[in-house]
């Protein structure tokens, strides 16, 4: 995968990035105890209270730096009340600078990529709009794109060129055969399983995407069969030249 990004590098401070979701998160949680039980719709049978009790535990899988893939933790513990967990997320946090420090590219992303995700899924179940501008987008970005440019290769699919407003991706080796444009957020969301297939053909295209769609299932994101979140406003349009 290249990214040939026309704007400024991501920033290398990971831990910053995943501090300003956690603040986010702990923000939204414990403004109103009430929503522990409110149901995660792109979180099948999760409520509030056990998103934040999956971010606690993957924090300390990390600080413990445990071996193991962080993408694919066991199941969050349940029935700790939601005040307790943020309490106990904040001081695990707080390793996180050393920790991220001695880690590979790879785990280095993982984090702000999960805890980006589940602050949109959080938003999404209490109706509020996603952050701006958040500093984890661009490394939870790179992850997404890179392990779709796996899927890409694991079945024999052509090149794709992923574009959004101040970036661009080239998913796969040599020269694309299309290109699939849209807002970060949306780009973002349909490369983590949460947006249906048909929301993901319904952003900018320059040819059908009906090639790559089988893709967008890779590592552990399957696109839901229900719509669990509206799609941002509508698209730019795609490079048409070459049909790429």
């Amino acid at each position: 995968m290249t990214d040939t990004t026309r704007g400024p590098a991501p920033d290398p401070a990971h831990h910053l990035a995943y501090r300003a979701c956690r603040e986010n998160i702990t923000r939204l949680v414990t403004s109103d105890l009430s929503v522990a039980e409110l149901p995660v719709p792109a979180c099948p049978g999760w409520n509030v209270g056990d998103l934040v009790s999956h971010l606690v535990l993957v924090c300390r899988m990390a600080v413990d730096e445990y071996p193991g893939e962080l993408s694919d933790p066991p199941p969050p513990p349940q029935g700790i009340p939601v005040h307790e967990l943020v309490v106990t997320w904040a001081e695990l946090e707080e390793h996180l600078p050393g920790v991220l420090a001695r880690a590979d590219w790879l785990r280095r992303r993982i984090l702000p990529l999960d805890v980006l995700s589940h602050e949109l899924d959080l938003r999404a179940a209490l109706g509020l709009p996603p952050p701006d501008g958040s500093p984890a987008l661009a490394d939870a970005l790179d992850l997404a794109v890179g392990g779709f440019a796996l899927s890409l290769h694991e079945r024999g699919l052509p090149t794709l060129r992923v574009r959004t407003p101040d970036r661009e991706w080239t998913a796969g080796e040599g020269e694309p055969a299309a290109t699939l444009c849209g807002g970060s957020l949306d780009v973002f969301r349909s490369l983590t399983g949460r947006r249906t297939v048909r929301q993901i053909a319904e952003l900018s295209w320059s040819t059908s995407p009906a090639s790559w769609l089988p893709a967008f299932t890779w590592g552990p994101f399957t696109p839901p069969t229900r719509a669990v979140e509206e799609a941002g406003p509508a698209p730019m349009e795609p490079d048409r030249h070459s049909g790429a």
